[in-house]
């Protein structure tokens, strides 16, 4: 499986400890193509089908569904735990991504 950054893909996320999102749900990959051809993990932010409005949740619209990422919810994981590629970000939605992580974790 060819992955790339901005990719939605399916990830079951269990097994988790507490107020970690849990079960199978899409992802968005963040972490970039060099270290996604070349290392066994992948770092994503989950989506959620709930969420309050916050500054790390990003609205996204797939499957023509309005669903959340949840950039404060961003983890590592292995390749394994990816069931299948959704679709992909748009590029609206990229530059929010990009907007809120240096927002986030840079300024």
């Amino acid at each position: 499986m060819d992955l790339k950054q901005y990719q939605i893909v399916l990830v079951n996320l269990d097994p988790t400890i507490g107020s970690e999102i849990k079960k199978t749900r899409p992802c968005v990959i963040i972490s970039p193509n060099e270290m996604n051809k070349f290392l066994r993990t992948l770092i994503v932010a989950p989506m959620t089908t709930t969420s309050r409005k916050y500054p790390t949740r990003i609205e996204i619209k797939h499957d023509k569904k309005i669903g959340w990422m949840v950039v404060d919810q961003i983890r590592t994981i292995d390749k394994q735990r990816i069931i299948s590629v959704l679709g992909r970000l748009s590029q609206p939605e990229i530059k929010e991504l990009k907007s809120v992580i240096k927002e986030t974790f840079v300024d």
